[in-house]
């Protein structure tokens, strides 16, 4: 992931922050449109885990210039997620609400170029989470 990348990301994720609970609320929404079996992973208040998402997507984001310090909080968070129930295919639908989201909350500053650095960051973190909750199963 080079440099420009990371700023494209760091960037409109910073457009997005201040609007978080409404972005987490679309989120939500959209990823239990798309697979309503995914509610059922899901326990206690909706706000609370929107600004629990939110606030892991910032620091995600925030530390893209660290990976040598994200992947451990990221592998962890996969590992975490198996006991949950999260299967590899519900990372797909994740992608597809998480950027559905986004071109929501930025508009016409959801470009193509936009799309495909989100797109490249969330392919290698969720990979990341894959590969750890595959280890940790295994």
């Amino acid at each position: 992931m080079n440099t420009q990348t990371i700023e494209l990301v760091q960037g409109t994720f910073a457009k997005v922050a201040p609007i978080a609970e409404t972005a987490a609320e679309l989120f939500y929404g959209k990823l239990f449109e798309l697979d309503p079996t995914l509610k059922s992973l899901f326990s206690g208040d909706m706000k609370e885990q929107g600004a629990k998402l939110m606030k892991m997507i910032g620091t995600a984001v925030n530390s893209l210039n660290n990976l040598d310090a994200l992947v451990p909080v990221v592998q962890s968070l996969g590992e975490r997620h198996v006991g949950y129930g999260v299967e590899d295919k519900h990372y797909d639908t994740v992608a597809e609400a998480l950027l559905w989201t986004l071109e929501q909350g930025l508009g016409d500053d959801f470009t193509d170029e936009v799309k495909a650095a989100w797109v490249e960051v969330y392919t290698v973190l969720a990979t990341v989470m894959k590969e750890a909750a595959a280890e940790a199963t295994a």
